[in-house]
């Protein structure tokens, strides 16, 4: 099916737009594993500034990536910001390649391109979701977890050279709970717009959140089980804080709470669950 035509923008913004991330869980999600990582390599090289570096340059092209690929490829008419969107791409293109020049020079061949083969396949896929207006799609937001926590990894290579057997434990355990976080977050706005509108909401979130709920006891269950408490009490701390949030979606006073107290009250879960897993793994 193509994508229908559709008309640019036709007023400017009234200020000059700053091409920077705009969603702070998403950001978190980037950010969080490469500190984690670093401080379980218990080494330091500067490589590491690198990944910082591309990561962020990378998540920040998107959005001008995205108007550019509308300008090229979907509107009729020429937006006011596409000129400002293409000089910001360059900018932020620049800096990623600088980035990926060192982490060339100083990471194995083989990690570089299979590193560098997922994020260019994971940047491609998203552009097009855009494109396509399908963002919201449950696969692709949980491929989303998988590859911003994949900065974990990344991280780990910069630092020992290669990515270390508790590295691959860090991203799987991370990207479940971030997963979760996402799915949550997606069934609350759900439901925070039926309550305006006064319909039933979708539950297409809310069943996909229960079942990374599911995953996450499971996880934490068998955490215990093996005698590894530090991990078990992150994975038991992420289900009841997410557990807690599905439960309150259904209070309509609830939902009115500002979507940055969310945010915050989920960077908040999100930081301690990196620390308990920081703890595990030491």
């Amino acid at each position: 099916m193509q994508t229908p035509v559709q008309s640019a923008p036709a007023k400017p913004s009234r200020r000059t737009k700053l091409y920077l991330p705009r969603e702070h869980g998403a950001t978190a999600m980037l950010l969080t594993p490469i500190f984690s990582v670093a401080i379980l390599a218990r080494t330091w090289r500067w490589s590491e500034v690198a990944v910082l570096l591309a990561a962020f340059a990378a998540m920040s092209a998107k959005d001008p990536a995205v108007l550019v690929m509308r300008q090229l490829f979907v509107w009729k008419q020429r937006s006011p910001d596409a000129a400002g969107a293409v000089r910001w791409l360059i900018g932020w293109s620049v800096v990623l390649l600088a980035s990926l020049a060192v982490l060339l020079a100083t990471w194995p061949l083989h990690a570089f391109l299979a590193i560098g083969a997922g994020v260019a396949a994971f940047g491609c896929a998203a552009i097009a979701v855009n494109l396509k207006n399908r963002q919201r799609s449950t696969l692709f937001q949980i491929a989303s977890a998988a590859a911003l926590t994949s900065t974990s990894l990344a991280t780990c290579i910069a630092a020992t050279g290669s990515v270390a057997p508790w590295c691959w434990w860090f991203w799987i355990l991370i990207a479940m709970q971030a997963s979760a976080g996402i799915l949550v977050v997606h069934a609350r706005l759900d439901a925070r717009i039926a309550a305006r509108k006064a319909m039933a909401a979708s539950q297409q979130f809310r069943h996909a959140a229960q079942a990374a709920l599911a995953v996450l006891l499971c996880a934490a269950a068998t955490a215990a089980f093996l005698k590894h408490p530090w991990i078990g009490l992150a994975l038991a701390l992420a289900f009841a804080g997410y557990a807690y949030d599905l439960k309150r979606q259904k209070n309509a006073a609830s939902l009115q709470m500002p979507l940055k107290t969310v945010g915050q009250q989920a960077l908040i879960l999100s930081t301690v669950y990196a620390a308990l897993l920081i703890a595990g793994l030491w």
